[in-house]
């Protein structure tokens, strides 16, 4: 179910207070505001103002912006790597006590300016680092009132664990907005302060000497400006498609690698992203599992939640962390986003192309579920006939299990919400629509319509 560690919950309780201050809830889109039409793609009406993805990914991206050290590759998946070192650097790992030398090299965006005026923004980063290498991610917005954040660390890492310990940073704040993981939240909503615009800088690092150098496919950031809401709209079903995605429990796991948050319900997000790699044709190898216990059922599932694993928040739920994971498989891009309405979420369906979503619920919000979570991840594999949410659950007792049908409006409604009340009556706040949506580096012309059609470039 819900991950076990107490920064989701931390987040939760931050923003639910910044939407206590807010008073009355803000209007959310009429559910009349859709336009009748045969398929989800077309039926698709966005709710303006709420979501803005932005992404950098070409080689005419990569060669924008302000390079120190870094040069970009062309090639059938354009990318940036380490031309000439910018500099050396010690970094101590606060993980391990480990104090090393390092090459530098980096890269900074154009400024972003969002269509959204935002209180949230998630960074994604799609990336190769053989061993010898890691990165930092980091962001710099500009206020509603002209001033700027400091850079604030999204994120240090690496796809392995031998160099360094993937981490998030904590205690990053100016008073107005701060970094709760993989999220940077303005403190006060209702003060009406909003974020405008961003820059992201990538730093990539290798051992000295060694000609190494990380690889960086696709850099970007998710802002949003979701309402406070106890409801959301219902829609209106589209074509009923479920697709064909492997079936994993996290509760097979419990107890195994309390390294790595004890399997069991806080796998809830590495377990969900397995599933979809594996949906994808991609998986570990052989000899990439050799280190999990050969009598653990689905090692996979391991694999996936130590290489997930963020070292600060001592958990597996990192968002930003799982997205990069999926991605190191070949020819894989992966992003954290929002999504607006399940008619979107239907668009992908349509196109083949699952969704990992965020929610939380009391038992009774959602029938069949069997249990209420302060915040969990599921995937979405389809919808029937009828427009209910088929789930591929991984709070299940086994994998046979995990297969599940929730009712639609029910299902919606705990995963679009921002407001909620928890088991003892009090306000915190819901997701708002997050989800990770991983798909080829390379789609179809349909697939590539679909995640247009939901703000994914």
């Amino acid at each position: 179910m819900t991950s076990s560690t107490p920064r989701r919950t931390v987040l939760t309780a931050a923003l639910a207070a910044a939407a206590g201050a807010a008073g009355a809830a803000a209007p959310v889109a009429n559910a009349d505001d859709r336009a009748a039409a045969p398929n989800a793609a077309e039926r698709h009406v966005p709710v303006p103002g709420l979501v803005d993805n932005s992404s950098w990914t070409s080689y005419t991206d990569w060669r924008s912006g302000d390079a120190a050290g870094v040069r970009a590759v062309a090639g059938r998946r354009p990318g940036l790597v380490i031309d000439a070192p910018a500099g050396r650097t010690d970094y101590t790992d606060p993980h391990t006590g480990k104090a090393s030398a390092w090459e530098y090299a980096s890269w900074t965006s154009p400024v972003h300016a969002s269509t959204v005026p935002a209180t949230e923004v998630i960074t994604s980063w799609n990336a190769d680092t053989p061993a010898g290498t890691w990165l930092q991610v980091e962001l710099t917005g500009t206020y509603s009132d002209g001033t700027w954040t400091p850079w604030y660390v999204l994120g240090r890492w690496a796809s392995g664990d031998g160099d360094i310990r993937r981490t998030s940073v904590d205690d990053q704040t100016d008073g107005r907005s701060t970094v709760w993981t993989d999220t940077l939240a303005v403190d006060d909503a209702a003060s009406g302060l909003r974020l405008l615009a961003y820059r992201l800088r990538l730093t990539l690092y290798r051992a000295p000497g060694s000609g190494l150098t990380p690889t960086v496919w696709r850099l970007g950031a998710m802002a949003s400006d979701i309402p406070d809401r106890f409801t959301v709209p219902a829609s209106e079903p589209g074509l009923g498609r479920e697709l064909a995605v492997p079936r994993y429990s996290q509760n097979t796991h419990v107890g195994q690698y309390p390294e790595y948050d004890n399997g069991g319900e806080a796998w809830c997000s590495p377990t969900s992203s397995q599933m979809i790699v594996e949906y994808w044709g991609r998986r570990p190898t052989a000899e990439q599992l050799t280190w999990v216990n050969p009598a653990f059922a689905d090692p996979q599932v391991c694999h996936a939640a130590r290489f997930t694993y963020d070292y600060q928040y001592a958990g597996c739920g990192n968002w930003s962390f799982n997205a990069a994971y999926a991605a190191t498989y070949e020819d894989m891009s992966a992003v954290v986003t929002r999504l607006r309405s399940l008619t979107e979420l239907e668009t992908l369906i349509a196109a083949g192309i699952p969704v990992i979503t965020s929610q939380s619920f009391r038992k009774e919000e959602l029938t069949g579920a069997g249990y209420g979570t302060s915040g969990h991840l599921m995937t979405v594999v389809g919808f029937t006939a009828a427009g209910d949410v088929v789930a591929n659950d991984p709070a299940s007792p086994n994998n046979e299990a995990v297969r599940r049908v929730y009712h639609r409006r029910e299902w919606e409604n705990i995963w679009l919400r921002t407001k909620r009340y928890n088991a003892s009556g009090k306000v915190v706040s819901g997701t708002g629509g997050v989800c990770y949506v991983y798909f080829p580096a390379h789609p179809t012309p349909a697939q590539r319509k679909a995640l247009a059609a939901v703000g994914i470039g």
